[in-house]
C-alpha cells in the first residue's frame, strides 16, 4: 500500500520474484492422470475460502480518475492469456485506481489440450511464471476464468488464487456450470442474479456459486451477453460481483483483464 505510480508501466525482466506459490502442494501438474486432477481440485476446494478475508478496502476499488503518488488504494491485477501454436503467452497488467503500474508476461510451453473443468491444468503454470515477474505484490488478482462456478468447486481462480493465498476473482464470458433462475437475454446494465449449484456441482444443491452479472448494454447492440462471476478465494460471492462492478469501464469486460486480454495480444503480435 502506498507505493509510487510510476510514470510509465514497468516491465520487468527478471530478478526475485515477489509472487511465489504459498501452497506449492497444489501447483497442477499436467502429466497427472484426469482422476488425479479432479481429487486435486476438490483438496484446492476443500482450502479455499469463499468469503471475505483481505486486508483492502472493497470501497476502494475501482478505475475511475487517475492515481497519485499519495494513493493506497489496493493493487488489482489483470491476467489473461494468448496462444500461439503450442504456446501460452501469460500476461499480467497490475493497476492502481486507473493507472497501469506494472505490466509482465510469460511464454512457455503448453503440454495437455483445454478440456471443459481442468482449465488450470493447462494454463496454471504458464500464469504462475508470469506472476513471478512481478515486481509489485497485488492485493486483488481477477482472471479471466471461473471460480467457484466450477463442477468441482476449483476454477481457474480459486486453485490460483490458492496457490498464492491471494484474495481472487473469477470472471468468465459463458457458463461453465450451475443453474441462473433468470435468462440471460435483454436485461438492463447492472442486473444480477445468482448462479446456484444444481446436481452437476460437488456442492449442496442450491448453494450461491457467483453471479451472472450485466456489466454493459448499448444501444447499438440491446443484447449484450452477461458475465458470470464468482469468488476465487478469500472473496465471498457477493462482494465478487461488487468488485468486478466497481472494476469496470467503458467496456463489457473489467479493465484489468480487459487490459491483460490487450497486453498479451500484442507480446503474442511481436513473437
Amino acid at each position: 500500500m502506498g507505493r509510487a505510480v510510476p510514470a510509465a508501466p514497468a516491465v520487468r525482466d527478471g530478478g526475485d520474484p515477489r509472487v511465489t506459490p504459498v501452497h506449492p502442494q497444489f501447483v497442477p501438474d499436467p502429466s497427472q492422470s484426469r482422476a488425479e486432477m479432479e481429487a486435486l481440485q476438490r483438496r484446492v476446494a476443500d482450502a479455499a475460502r469463499f468469503d471475505d478475508d483481505f486486508g483492502f478496502d472493497a470501497a476502494a476499488v475501482g478505475v475511475a480518475g487517475e492515481a497519485s503518488l499519495v494513493d493506497d488504494r489496493p493493487l488489482v491485477a489483470g491476467v489473461d492469456q494468448a496462444f500461439l501454436d503450442d504456446r501460452a503467452v501469460s500476461a499480467v497488467v497490475v493497476l492502481r485506481g486507473g493507472e497501469v503500474v506494472e505490466r509482465a508476461h510469460a511464454v512457455t510451453d503448453l503440454s495437455i489440450p483445454y478440456v471443459p473443468g481442468l482449465l488450470s491444468f493447462r494454463e496454471g503454470g504458464p500464469i504462475l511464471a508470469a506472476f513471478e515477474k512481478l515486481d509489485s505484490t497485488p492485493d486483488l488478482l481477477v482472471f479471466d476464468g471461473s471460480g467457484r462456478i466450477h463442477f468441482r468447486q476449483a476454477g481457474l481462480a480459486t486453485h490460483l488464487g490458492v496457490i498464492l493465498d491471494a484474495p481472487s476473482v473469477g470472471v468468465a464470458k459463458s457458463l461453465l456450470c450451475g443453474r441462473i433462475e433468470s435468462d440471460g437475454d435483454g436485461h438492463p446494465e447492472g442486473w444480477r442474479t445468482p448462479v446456484v449449484a444444481d446436481d452437476g456441482v460437488d456442492a449442496p444443491e442450491g448453494t450461491v456459486l457467483g453471479y451472472a452479472y450485466q456489466s454493459r448494454q448499448y444501444d447499438a447492440n440491446p443484447v449484450v451477453n452477461p458475465l458470470y462471476v464468482s469468488p476465487g478465494h478469500r472473496v465471498s460471492a457477493g462482494t465478487t460481483v461488487e468488485l468486478v462492478e466497481r472494476l469496470g469501464a467503458d467496456y463489457k469486460l473489467p479493465e484489468p483483464t480487459r487490459l491483460a486480454d490487450r497486453y498479451a495480444d500484442e507480446c503474442k503480435g511481436e513473437m
